[in-house]
């Protein structure tokens, strides 16, 4: 078959998502299942925000122990310091609770303040002490956005992640199978169950603070990897691929459509979002899990009625959890990691209905 050109693939494409937009929904999975026998889209579990804090958890071991579905870890690549630093507001330097652990006996044991390198190896040591662990949603902001012409690219992190975590990862390439894209993928089969993800990190990367608030910016993050995944899949290489896109920001409708390029649609399946705004009413949130996409909801304690964001009763953090996963939320995340017995929960998502 000869090269389509762009505008066919682009129109090809759109024709595609229109289609599936039209057609009738799927249906999602029976909620009376187990938790852990459910597709890993029809769960829901809890989530920490900037989860490397050490005013949070000493170390990124403690993190990983806490029973969290999900832990989000902050990333800056500007050319002003050296490799992928970890912290919230030192763009040129690390602070954080990742020691760069070589194995599961030095885990608590050395200096922290590493970079990414430094919080995915302790992430492999953590794995190799806990085989068949939770799938663990690691979510990445990079908070200035990728710098490819300083060596700190898409191809370079997925460098940095293949070489660190290996075959603890769940790639793109796993989840799309022999399908053309994601999307094609989970609208037909589905993500695997989470007995079958046991064992796995899964990545997501969403665009940064600085990213979205710099004018001189104009490729954000999760254009830029989804482009990436595209290019990766027509070259035939998607298996070197590590991470997954997310679009970013609650919205009505389906929100890729704010990607004027139509053919790295199908490579956004997560989205991630305030709680607040996905639950407001003017978003059909049921659209997500019918399509069997994944959606991160942060910031869940302020959906009204607000509740702590740091310590709330158990109570209050639980009927959290089950209001969001009855608005379809895969992980409801906040600041609850004074409650691990909270971060451990998992439910189906729906609610149960």
């Amino acid at each position: 078959m000869g090269k389509l050109s762009r505008a066919a693939v682009t129109t090809t494409v759109t024709a595609g998502l229109l289609a599936v937009a039209l057609a009738p929904a799927e249906a999602s999975a029976p909620r009376s299942a187990d938790p852990g026998q459910l597709p890993y889209s029809s769960t829901t579990g809890v989530g920490v925000h900037n989860a490397y804090e050490k005013t949070k958890y000493r170390y990124f071991a403690d993190a990983l122990d806490s029973g969290a579905g999900m832990l989000e870890i902050d990333v800056w690549t500007n050319v002003f310091g050296r490799s992928w630093r970890v912290s919230h507001s030192n763009p040129i330097g690390n602070n954080n609770n990742c020691e760069n652990a070589a194995g599961p006996a030095e885990l608590r044991t050395k200096s922290r303040n590493q970079d990414l390198g430094g919080c995915l190896a302790d992430m492999k040591a953590w794995h190799d002490a806990h085989p068949g662990h939770r799938p663990i949603l690691i979510k990445i902001e990079l908070k200035d956005g990728f710098q490819g012409k300083n060596g700190r690219g898409p191809a370079a992190l997925d460098a940095l992640l293949s070489a660190r975590l290996g075959n603890a990862l769940f790639r793109p390439a796993d989840l799309a199978g022999g399908h053309p894209d994601l999307d094609t993928a989970v609208r037909t089969d589905g993500w695997p169950a989470r007995s079958a993800l046991a064992g796995k990190f899964v990545i997501e990367l969403i665009p940064g603070t600085l990213e979205e608030g710099n004018p001189a910016d104009t490729l954000w993050t999760d254009r830029e990897y989804a482009t990436y995944l595209r290019d990766l899949k027509a070259a035939g290489r998607l298996g070197e691929a590590a991470a997954f896109p997310a679009v970013h920001g609650a919205a009505s409708g389906d929100p890729r459509t704010r990607y004027a390029d139509a053919t790295i649609r199908p490579w956004f399946v997560l989205f991630d979002g305030d709680a607040g705004a996905y639950t407001g009413g003017s978003i059909d949130t049921a659209w997500y899990d019918r399509n069997r996409y994944f959606v991160v909801m942060t910031s869940a304690h302020n959906v009204a009625p607000a509740i702590d964001g740091t310590n709330p009763t158990e109570s209050a953090a639980r009927e959290r959890v089950g209001l969001l996963a009855g608005r379809h939320a895969n992980v409801v995340s906040a600041d609850w990691y004074p409650l691990p017995s909270v971060l451990a929960t998992v439910v189906p998502r729906g609610g149960g209905q």
